[in-house]
């Protein structure tokens, strides 16, 4: 895949799980600088449908001849309600991008998800997602980290540092996390 400039990206963000069911919203972007289009969709808290809807709502969208790349807020929405990336990389036929500000904490996560239904087949499915690789997103900025399928890890960090223009998360996903905060909560809040 050659990168262009204007690659069209699709970040995935959850909004604040303050209302059931929850929502996810799609920002549709050229690089990290046009927005295209906006998508949302509804998922469970805590539930097991995440991947069979972010799968709906890309391969419904007039876009999705255009979307080069998924971009994910990591690979759990609604709490944890896990998307299973490489089953979304199946799916579409699009490289999937999974990015993090931190680390995870893996043996949190693993304490966590044993008040779950299905523990696990979730914990797999965050296992499949694969190594975790840290990243410069932007000079002088902190850190950031990201799993991939679909897109080598070479072409994945470019994608992150085309897209990172108004700070260390691609934007993307910076305006699909403003978007479906505001809509939910009156008010866009958190990482922006």
């Amino acid at each position: 895949m050659h990168i262009k400039p204007e690659i069209r990206i699709l970040g995935i963000d959850d909004s604040s799980l303050h209302s059931e069911p929850v929502m996810i919203v799609g920002a549709m972007f050229r690089g990290g600088v046009w927005l295209d289009g906006v998508l949302r969709s509804h998922i469970t808290k805590d539930g097991n449908d995440a991947t069979e809807a972010i799968i709906k709502m890309v391969t419904g969208s007039k876009h999705f001849g255009q979307v080069r790349v998924l971009m994910f807020d990591g690979v759990t929405y609604a709490g944890f309600n896990v998307v299973d990336i490489e089953a979304v990389y199946e799916e579409t036929g699009i490289g999937c991008i999974a990015v993090m500000r931190d680390y995870p904490d893996f043996d949190r996560i693993r304490a966590a998800l044993k008040h779950l239904p299905s523990p696990d087949i979730r914990w797999e499915m965050i296992k499949r997602a694969g190594e975790i690789h840290k990243v410069i997103s932007r000079e002088g900025e902190t850190p950031i980290f990201i799993q991939h399928c679909g897109i080598d890890l070479e072409k994945a960090r470019d994608i992150v540092q085309l897209s990172s223009t108004h700070s260390n998360v691609p934007e993307p996903l910076r305006v699909a996390h403003l978007i479906a905060t505001g809509i939910v909560c009156g008010e866009s809040t958190g990482k922006a």
